[in-house]
Order: C-alpha cells, then structure tokens, then sequence
C-alpha cells in the first residue's frame, strides 16, 4: 500500500501541482507544527473529522481556531454535528498515522469543509500522514484539488466585557 505522501505526491504530479516536503520533529498538534516550521498558524490546516446526521465530514480549518459544532448544524442544515472519537474514524485513513490526516477528503471519500477564512491564506501548511511531515501548496491549487465547501464553522473570540459563560 502506497504511504500517504506518496499517494499526495502522485496526486499533486498527476494535475502539475508544485509542492514543498518538510520534515520536523514529532508533533501532535497543528499549532507546534506551525511553531516547528515558524509559520503563522493561519497558514496551518488543521483537520477535524467529525459526524454530521450519522456521516463523517472532514472539517478544515485554521490551526489556532476551534470548531463551533452550532455552526456546524447551522451550515450543513442538521440537528445533529459533533466531534468523531479517533476509534470512529482512523479506519478511513490505513496510510495515515492516527490524527495527521491531509485534509483531502476527496481521497478517502469523506466530503470536505473548508473555514473561509483559511481560503484568504495565499498558501496552505498540512501534515501528510505522519507527524514528522508536512507539506505546503498553493491554496488556488488546494481549493482546486480538494474541491471543498467554504463555509464558517470556528469558534469567534467573545466581545470584551461578555461574562465567561454567556452564550452569545
């Protein structure tokens, strides 16, 4: 079975798709990723796999931000939305260590989401299956490759003066 940075390498190839490898210590989470490469976490994608209405969807979207599970049923119309437990989802992804998914879910036929705010970023940092590497394109070529909804699902920060546990 082909590694998950050979299937990206062979996919990137085949659609002339320029690409930069980068290899780093282990990390487990996008924003020491962003840290170990002195990228701005905007430019960092983080994926989270999720269940909308009893289906995986693949949530993409800023390293820093944290997905709003309200904005998340409010976007894809359903009542249901909440974060997958790793056991519920690793099987999607045999090429990938667990937790360092691309976030190309068109490659594991997972439908993709994509933050809006992440589709300003002129390029896109992601692992690539393993938590010792990344890769980085061009986010014209990301949003061509992965054909994903934009769409807003982050947590925003509370306005200065809103008591801690009001909703908004």
């Amino acid at each position: 079975m082909m590694t998950c940075i050979e299937r990206l390498r062979s996919f990137f190839d085949e659609y002339g798709v320029k690409y930069e490898v980068q290899e780093h210590r282990d990390v487990f989470t996008m924003q020491e990723v962003a840290a170990e490469l002195h990228e701005k976490g905007a430019h960092v994608a983080k994926v989270v796999i999720a269940w909308a209405e009893g289906k995986l969807i693949m949530l993409v979207l800023p390293a820093p931000a944290h997905v709003d599970f309200d904005q998340v049923k409010d976007m894809l119309g359903t009542k249901h939305a909440r974060p997958a437990r790793e056991d519920e989802f690793k099987f999607l992804f045999p090429d990938c260590n667990v937790g360092a998914m691309p976030p190309f879910g068109n490659l594991y036929t997972i439908p993709v989401y994509v933050q809006r705010s992440l589709t300003e970023e002129p390029y896109l940092v992601f692992q690539a299956g393993s938590h010792r590497k990344t890769m980085k394109i061009a986010m014209k070529d990301y949003l061509k490759l992965a054909s994903p909804t934009v769409g807003e699902f982050v947590m925003h920060a509370q306005p200065a003066g809103a008591a801690a546990g009001e909703e908004r």
